[in-house]
């Protein structure tokens, strides 16, 4: 195991933090490594005690002490929105939009915060592994937030099937102005438009904000970390996460960590999850994933754990791929970029990219114009056969895979997902088609 912590200075969407340390420095748990510079920025903590040995470009190193104390140096703010802004806190379902944003602009006549507890991606677990132990900590951020921006109403949205977790949940819960929405089990049912249409019946534009519906969405993790930051005033220096795959010396596939210090390294996991000596993994393995299947990025075993970390997969060996493959890009799921690396790891040529007819350009990305609602694919993939392609790489949500099955195995096309590997590796089962009646 590593006593090296390492803390890039920018971690998520926005600015990059401004270095406060410098080499040498002796440090406490909690104790300001750089403050949020301009923009979107969000501040850096350490999460260990120890020293300082480098500050460099977009990094700061720290090896940390033998002995760590539990205790952490405390936020110096005192209103709610302050405490959270200074606690560096960030949204910790996605990219990680520094969460004292969101609620920047209080309602003005009521309004609803909504906890997206959807754990949408398949093998992420450790959402529903806090619900279930420490539900009252989860209504307490939400009841803050609330507060924060002004609204009188809360909603806690989770898929229907984690029925522990929503027991737990009606037990702690005594507020009649917070209530319980299942969902349905599809991917992509955690998107936050998708979560706005099931909760209050509105399909946003893909430019539109929560707001533009009178609704604030936090992931359930972060309304945790609300919660230590304001009651408890900690810095944001530990996350949950979820690490799974082929683990060497464990048969456990899927395993969930509460309170990981950030910057731990990723290689460190694998071996608290293996148990083992050396990095934890084993002999054969595809990929590390930083993320969950669908949308997660590729990592190495030297990269740090960072604010947005929610999982970490070893994931099944790559498979010989055609000679040539087709590219169907979901925006509910990885982008062209990733399907190309993952090409490129099977050892295919790409000869033809096509985009689902929901998936919107905004900006430099795309949004699905209705989250988990397919319009159906078969001229897409008509157009990659055309191209020359000998098969299909896909990252499509739940129904669009569903259709994708409906024909191209009619015109003899096998179709590889950006998750198979992933799921392989903890045995579950493949996106392909999941129910006759929606094929079509």
């Amino acid at each position: 195991m590593s006593n090296t912590y390492e803390f890039p200075l920018k971690q998520h969407i926005g600015g990059e933090a401004v270095p406060c340390v410098v080499e040498g420095d002796e440090i406490h748990k909690g104790q300001l490594l750089a403050y949020q510079g301009e923009g979107l920025g969000s501040s850096i903590y350490s999460s260990v005690s120890g020293k300082v040995i480098g500050v460099e470009k977009g990094l700061i190193k720290v090896v940390a002490d033998a002995e760590q104390p539990e205790e952490y140096e405390k936020l110096k703010s005192t209103t709610p929105l302050e405490l959270i802004k200074e606690s560096g806190l960030v949204g910790l379902g996605g990219a990680g939009f520094p969460a004292y944003a969101k609620f920047s602009k209080p309602f003005k006549n009521g309004g609803t915060v909504i906890i997206n507890a959807a754990e949408c991606e398949p093998i992420l677990s450790h959402n529903i592994a806090r619900i279930e132990k420490k539900p009252e900590q989860l209504i307490r951020g939400l009841r803050i937030a609330m507060e924060v921006s002004g609204a009188d109403k809360g909603v806690i949205a989770i898929k229907e099937y984690h029925t522990e977790a929503i027991k737990e949940l009606k037990k702690a819960n005594s507020d009649p102005s917070i209530r319980i929405k299942t969902l349905e089990d599809i991917y992509p049912m955690g998107e936050e438009r998708a979560i706005i249409r099931e909760v209050m019946g509105k399909l946003l534009p893909v430019t539109a904000l929560p707001l533009e519906a009178g609704a604030i969405v936090i992931n359930a993790e972060t309304a945790c970390r609300i919660q230590e930051a304001v009651d408890l005033k900690k810095p944001f220096i530990e996350k949950d996460m979820t690490v799974a795959g082929k683990i060497r010396g464990n048969e456990k596939l899927i395993q969930i960590f509460l309170d990981v210090p950030l910057g731990t390294k990723v290689s460190d996991m694998f071996e608290k999850a293996g148990g083992d000596i050396g990095h934890g993994l084993s002999d054969g393995y595809g990929e590390i994933i930083m993320g969950g299947p669908f949308t997660g990025k590729r990592t190495f075993p030297d990269a740090p754990v960072i604010k947005t970390t929610g999982g970490l997969i070893a994931s099944e060996c790559f498979p010989k791929g055609p000679e040539k493959i087709g590219l169907l890009v979901c925006a509910c799921g990885a982008n062209k970029e990733r399907l190309e690396e993952l090409a490129e790891s099977m050892g295919s040529k790409v000869v033809g990219t096509e985009y689902c007819k929901q998936a919107a350009e905004v900006g430099s990305t795309r949004k699905c114009e209705n989250p988990g609602r397919c319009p159906g694919q078969v001229q897409k993939v008509m157009a990659l056969k055309k191209a020359g392609a000998e098969a299909l790489l896909i990252s499509n949500c739940t129904d669009c895979s569903n259709t994708v099955m409906s024909c191209a195995p009619k015109l003899g096309f096998p179709v590889y997902h950006c998750t198979d590997q992933a799921l392989r590796a903890v045995n579950h089962k493949l996106i392909r088609r999941i129910k006759d009646s929606q094929a079509g």
